[in-house]
């Protein structure tokens, strides 16, 4: 495999040895409510993803096989969505993680984040390609399953929130309200989504920034001044985790813009 682009970042905060990442791992976890797991190997390949050793993480998640493939798709889900500058690169990285949680959630199909990073790595390869493209495929369908799937085994995910709230608001925005129904879109439901999420995981910088996007497309400029301030509430969050500091980057950039 190609040497990944490493973090860029370099901060002591984020890396934690295992009694450390023991008691920081309800906070740090508070999004995509994976439990704290018993095999010490899949507990190190964690500890490498929040230091931002993505590929490292990806390995050694693999290596330990079980819950640690949750671990390996977080890791090359987030570096691809944040860190991969090939976009060809990016697309087949999120094909192989759909493909691996895909096969996770058959074996273990009451696992939320085997059906969590299924969706979540359908829907940034939608993005990809274009939504509409992606709804043409039936890909729209496997997201929204997947996600409610896991909402409806775990209902903590606050992440899951987040991806759902964006489904409904990325289909209304590419095809419209009326074609968005038949894809089982609604822009109320999408708002109330993004609502719990923040309520799920207060201080969370990419509920915030998906928040954001989400009442622009879904509502369009008379929501912009609100989309803002979500944006800089965004920016000023402190970041616990590699992954976090990435979600905070990209809100300033967005505030940028």
């Amino acid at each position: 495999m190609a040497k990944w682009t490493a973090f860029p970042y370099s901060d002591a905060d984020y890396h934690h040895d295992s009694a450390a990442l023991k008691k920081q791992w309800a906070r740090l976890h508070l999004g995509d409510a994976e439990p704290l797991p018993k095999d010490a190997a899949v507990l190190a390949a964690w500890s490498l993803f929040h230091a931002g050793e993505f590929q490292k993480a990806h390995d050694a998640g693999l290596k330990a096989g079980g819950a640690g493939i949750t671990a390996a798709n977080k890791a090359q889900a987030i570096y691809a969505n944040y860190l991969e500058k090939s976009e060809k690169t990016r697309l087949a990285m999120f094909q192989e993680v759909a493909e691996r949680a895909e096969a996770q959630a058959a074996e273990d199909p009451k696992n939320p984040n085997a059906h969590y990073w299924m969706a979540y790595a359908l829907g940034r390869y939608s993005q990809g390609i274009s939504v509409a493209k992606a709804l043409a495929q039936g890909l729209g369908s496997k997201v929204k399953t997947a996600l409610e799937t896991t909402i409806k085994l775990q209902p903590k995910h606050a992440d899951a929130h987040i991806a759902l709230g964006a489904f409904h608001a990325e289909v209304i925005d590419k095809v419209g309200k009326l074609l968005g129904r038949t894809q089982g879109a609604d822009a109320a439901t999408g708002l109330k989504l993004f609502q719990q999420a923040l309520k799920l995981n207060p201080g969370s910088a990419i509920a915030m920034t998906e928040y954001a996007n989400g009442l622009v497309m879904l509502e369009g400029d008379k929501r912009m001044k609100e989309a803002e301030k979500l944006y800089a509430q965004a920016a000023a969050c402190e970041a616990a985790d590699a992954m976090e500091r990435l979600d905070i980057e990209a809100a300033k950039a967005e505030l940028e813009d």
